[in-house]
């Protein structure tokens, strides 16, 4: 009687058809509307819109619904660039103007500090972006596919592990675009086989790439299944061949069943086993495994607004208690008195930051 009861409170059912006014968006892009109170949750709406939703799913709190048809659109949604948006799960957000996206974060913080945080009145400064939003990030890793025997190569599709091949993202840097559209076209030709997680099959199982925006320095990384990579010469070959400014090419070996990208043994097979940057004036190491910003342009615009608030004079000591390869303290440390960086890896934080500390 009482779970009957509690089906009873909830205003809207499952595979109900209702016409729903969106008041808010979430950082994943799924419009938030209320049916008597009741929120549901809609991917692809965006607030002030109107439409017609069916409700796919209902709990105790929330449910979830697909947005059928508009009746009122907002004036910031666009019509997303890209041409796999509405199969691939890498974007939630190219429905949405630049904007719109900045004034969502911004009201986002403004939530969290309010409902945490509880600090009714939070001065928030208006969130610095981008000149250009796009074709920012210096790192892509893709999970390799066979469909219809074919190599391919590409992100999943939203809550499944089906591959969504593609020949271009526009979040990536187009020269990582270039790389693996190379590498997965060496692949195939050289009948190297993807890896098949159903069967735990198959030796490919994704390609990373790194790019150097200061340097242009290129990192290569296969990851695989196997020790062995059929015809690995070949495919070295063929990679440096095309692509000058590859200066390392690893091999990354996982044979676990799992959804962790990388495994524990990375080996070189051309070049180095790092690439290097440059943020400001600092040159930075960055191997297979390096945590360093994807998004370089706004790194710097970060980490000038951190030193500039810090009001440093040369005579503090700083501190970055989980340093990765040590960016933040050595960009805010340049001049300073003393720097202390923590990390579990030393020795690889040590070598990655160049530095003798």
């Amino acid at each position: 009687m009482e779970k009957m009861a509690k089906k009873a409170d909830i205003p809207v059912a499952k595979n109900q058809t209702i016409e729903a006014e969106f008041e808010d968006v979430t950082h994943d892009g799924q419009g938030v509307a209320k049916a008597d109170g009741y929120p549901l949750f809609v991917p692809g709406a965006l607030p002030g819109e109107r439409g017609t939703v069916r409700v796919l799913k209902t709990n105790k709190s929330y449910g979830y619904g697909k947005l059928l048809e508009l009746a009122v659109e907002s004036p910031d949604r666009r019509i997303p660039p890209c041409p796999v948006y509405h199969q691939c799960g890498g974007c939630q957000l190219q429905h949405m103007s630049y904007a719109a996206q900045l004034r969502m974060k911004e009201k986002h913080v403004r939530d969290c500090l309010q409902r945490i945080g509880k600090i009714a009145h939070a001065d928030i400064r208006p969130i610095i972006g981008m000149g250009d939003p796009w074709r920012y990030r210096n790192k892509v890793q893709v999970p390799v596919g066979m469909k219809d025997g074919e190599l391919v190569a590409g992100f999943y599709r939203e809550r499944t592990h089906k591959i969504i091949d593609m020949d271009r993202c526009l979040i990536q840097m187009e020269k990582t675009d270039e790389v693996v559209q190379k590498v997965k076209e060496l692949c195939g030709n050289l009948q190297i086989p993807p890896y098949d997680e159903e069967r735990h099959e198959g030796v490919l199982r994704h390609i990373m790439v790194r790019y150097g925006l200061a340097t242009r320095e290129i990192m290569v990384v296969l990851i695989t299944r196997t020790d062995e990579i059929p015809n690995r010469k070949k495919l070295v070959r063929g990679i440096v061949e095309a692509f000058p400014d590859v200066k390392s090419i690893v091999q990354n070996i996982n044979p676990k069943r799992t959804n962790v990208i990388l495994g524990e043994e990375t080996r070189v097979l051309w070049g180095r086993d790092v690439i290097y940057d440059k943020i400001g004036d600092i040159r930075f190491a960055i191997s297979a495994q390096s945590f360093y910003q994807v998004n370089p342009v706004q790194t710097r615009v970060l980490y000038e607004k951190a030193l500039e608030y810090a009001g440093l004079t040369g005579k503090e000591t700083v501190i970055d208690a989980y340093c990765g390869i040590g960016t933040i303290a050595l960009f805010l440390a340049e001049g300073r008195k003393r720097y202390t960086g923590w990390k579990s890896f030393r020795k690889r934080s040590r070598m990655q930051s160049g530095t003798p500390n």
